[in-house]
């Protein structure tokens, strides 16, 4: 089975940038897509053999999830029962019949940091929703988690410390996560490799350059990690300022 996460940065735009390609080249069993930026209304890309679920946020224009999926799911559940996310269509779950998917979107903090109480509040509630799935079945959560874990997952770490998506505040929750029982994957099989990236400035020549940040992940239960054949970060597909990863697991 192949799973593919990317932030699109706005789907409609993504949609005029090469996504139709990627999308049938790649011919993943299921797509999780996130800032998707759109209502029902707003796009007109429907593949056939594909189920599909839209959590978009109430204000116009802004954040958003979006699924498609091959396989029907046994149920889907819409946020984490927290308003002040839920509003902001952040977090799809998929049941299927042996795990959970859940297609996740991290706020911000905001560059001046004015939203990390309420950043810390979501991590929490995202844990908690997470481990109350895993009583009944193994997670893989994907998504665009708005936190470069370690040094070696950002190019400039030491003019970086601090900053929004490199605090000791966001980086201890994501620890948090994973000691909870969830696995980075890529991690898990690349454990050492440097200079790979999901998300790049806008600005002239970063990308060219690969000063990047790895913010997008593929996490699993730990028991589960064992059926993950492989990670992939598809760092040559524009379309966005973050590229796709693939998740390749055998359930």
């Amino acid at each position: 089975m192949k799973i593919i996460s990317w932030n699109v940065a706005g789907f409609r735009a993504c949609l005029k940038k090469g996504f139709e390609e990627f999308f049938y080249k790649e011919n993943a069993d299921i797509y999780c897509l996130q800032e998707s930026k759109v209502t029902k209304e707003q796009y007109s890309f429907h593949p056939e053999n594909y189920y599909e679920y839209l959590f978009p946020a109430e204000k116009k224009g802004y954040s958003g999830t979006l699924v498609y999926s091959k396989i029907k799911p046994l149920n889907v559940i819409y946020g984490i029962g927290e308003s002040i996310f839920d509003k902001e269509g952040r977090t799809i779950t998929i049941e299927y019949s042996n795990f959970y998917l859940v297609n996740n979107y991290v706020p911000n903090v905001k560059r001046d940091l004015s939203r990390m109480e309420e950043r810390m509040y979501f991590e929490d509630k995202l844990r908690s929703f997470l481990k109350n799935l895993e009583k009944t079945k193994p997670v893989i959560i994907c998504g665009d988690f708005n936190v470069a874990h370690n040094e070696i997952d950002i190019k400039n770490f030491k003019a970086n410390i601090g900053n929004a998506g490199f605090t000791y505040e966001e980086r201890r929750k994501f620890n948090q996560l994973l000691d909870s029982g969830f696995i980075d994957t890529f991690r898990y099989f690349n454990k050492d490799l440097k200079d790979a990236y999901t998300w790049w400035s806008y600005r002239k020549g970063v990308r060219e350059r690969n000063i990047g940040w790895r913010i997008d992940y593929f996490l699993t239960s730990k028991d589960i990690i064992n059926h993950v054949d492989n990670t992939t970060i598809y760092k040559d597909i524009l379309g966005s300022d973050h590229c796709p990863i693939g998740l390749g697991i055998n359930m």
